[in-house]
């Protein structure tokens, strides 16, 4: 599936993912491929997401994430930090 991060400044990643986990404003969830349409809204926390080059991190302020058909774009507020 492919995930696209992007807030008001630049696009922070767009690739080829197996797995992500976001930090839901009711509990964090995850997110694999073929999961059901969603829209959701983030708080400030870590986005987690594997790709073929391991575990990256993403500190967010939080956003809005979108699920569908296997493409997930996060619409994140800001970034506190990045290790990628």
């Amino acid at each position: 599936m492919f995930l696209e991060i992007v807030t008001p400044v630049k696009k922070v990643y767009g690739g080829e993912v197996s797995i992500v986990t976001f930090p839901g404003v009711d509990g964090s969830f995850q997110v694999m491929n073929d999961h059901a349409a969603m829209v959701s809204t983030l708080k400030e926390g870590t986005v987690i997401y594997k790709n073929r080059d391991g575990q990256h991190e993403v500190e967010i302020t939080g956003g809005v994430v979108e699920v569908l058909n296997n493409k997930i774009v996060l619409l994140a507020d800001g970034l506190v930090s990045q290790e990628v």
